[in-house]
């Protein structure tokens, strides 16, 4: 599925170059669902060099399921993703 930049959480990720933790996806104006059992999300943009070339995009069942020990940890992992 292609999401337009600063659209909907992974598109805000994208736009403004950094990890989103979203606890109630129900908050987060202008969400996209792409599934209608997820309730909290977290995004974390893929750098190659300075630009961002995709998102790692994570979705819960359960409220408030992320927080900045996972957004830390996920940043590491999206590191290792990227190309350079």
């Amino acid at each position: 599925m292609h999401i337009g930049y600063g659209k909907g959480v992974c598109g805000t990720a994208w736009k403004e170059r950094r990890t989103v933790v979203v606890p109630d996806v129900e908050q987060f104006p202008g969400h996209i669902a792409c599934s209608s059992e997820s309730r909290s999300e977290i995004v974390v943009p893929v750098f190659e060099g300075e630009e961002v070339v995709g998102v790692l995009d994570i979705d819960s069942r359960e409220l408030a399921t992320f927080d900045e020990v996972d957004a830390r940890w996920l940043e590491q992992v999206a590191a290792c993703v990227a190309t350079r």
